[in-house]
């Protein structure tokens, strides 16, 4: 009996000589949402399919809420699956509530609760008699994540679900993820915005060319990565002479505009660092750590990736 939602062991995907998936081994526990990035072709997308069963491994095994969801006795275990596909196309002659009962009614879920849904998604009353054809896109990404939530999936695969979408809808949107994980939904969300999953997942796979190139908290990718802290410190007039030649070695010194600079050294330094500058240093107006991005760690890992 396994404790995971979704389970992934060394599975590899060929079209013909081409392999979009090598190898992969994945996990996606209960109540967890995990963020998957990757540029176009890192193999996101046809990991999905495979998990939802619409394309079948050549190499490997998976078990989804407990079965083969490729095989034909698991239809009842899709209908505990959402998925946001990452281009939604809805007919356009029919309303949004059309829409979502149709839906509703293709997944065997009911309809009586499709108004909550378009309540959660932010779809007001009138919206939702409107035809989809004049939909903005941000609407019809909100009716997609609607169609998805129907039936409330113990297991949600969301493929660039911000897509089209303005700040504020944004959080909204994080805000239901995260509603969603506490009451036990797993969820994997592909995304290319990787700033704003920051704080958002409990993991992050970085995929590359069809391979698992790392999986962990950003605290563990930070770990892996080793890459320099940035302590940016805003110093009075003359400041920046004088701390620089305090700062010894092992950091580097950048000067900035507005009389700030900033340091750059190992994550295992930057305590002392600060101890050392603040006890010896100049007088310090103000002082910011600045941890790796996701970004910066997605890049370094492609950058050995290629190296290796």
């Amino acid at each position: 009996m396994t404790d995971f939602t979704a389970e992934v062991q060394g599975v590899t995907k060929r079209y013909g000589e081409t392999a979009a998936v090598r190898g992969v081994d994945l996990t996606l526990a209960p109540g967890e949402c995990v963020a998957m990035v990757g540029h176009n072709g890192a193999g996101k997308s046809s990991l999905i399919k495979l998990m939802l069963g619409l394309t079948t491994p050549t190499e490997g095994r998976i078990r989804v809420l407990g079965g083969d969801p490729a095989s034909a006795a698991c239809s009842p275990i899709r209908r505990r699956i959402g998925f946001l596909p990452e281009n939604v196309a809805f007919h356009p002659s029919m309303t949004g509530r059309e829409t979502l009962d149709f839906y509703a009614r293709l997944k065997g879920a009911s309809r009586r609760d499709n108004d909550a849904l378009f309540a959660t998604v932010g779809l007001e009353p009138a919206a939702i008699k409107r035809r989809v054809s004049i939909y903005s896109k941000g609407m019809r990404q909100r009716l997609a994540l609607a169609q998805a939530l129907l039936g409330g999936p113990k297991l949600l695969f969301l493929d660039e679900p911000t897509t089209g979408l303005d700040p504020a809808l944004r959080q909204s949107f994080y805000a239901i993820v995260a509603e969603l994980r506490d009451r036990g939904t797993t969820i994997l969300l592909c995304s290319h915005a990787l700033t704003e999953l920051e704080g958002q997942a409990d993991r992050v796979v970085v995929m590359n060319r069809g391979r698992k190139v790392a999986d962990g908290s950003l605290a563990t990718l930070r770990s892996l990565a080793q890459l320099p802290v940035r302590i940016r410190l805003t110093l009075p007039a003359g400041g920046i002479d004088t701390l620089a030649g305090r700062v010894g070695e092992g950091a580097a010194l950048t000067r900035l505009a507005g009389g700030v600079v900033e340091l750059a050294c190992a994550n295992d330094d930057k305590v002392a660092l600060v101890r050392r500058i603040a006890c010896d240093g100049p007088a310090i107006k103000d002082i910011e750590i600045v941890q790796p991005s996701l970004d910066e760690m997605y890049a370094h890992f492609l950058r050995r990736e290629a190296a290796e």
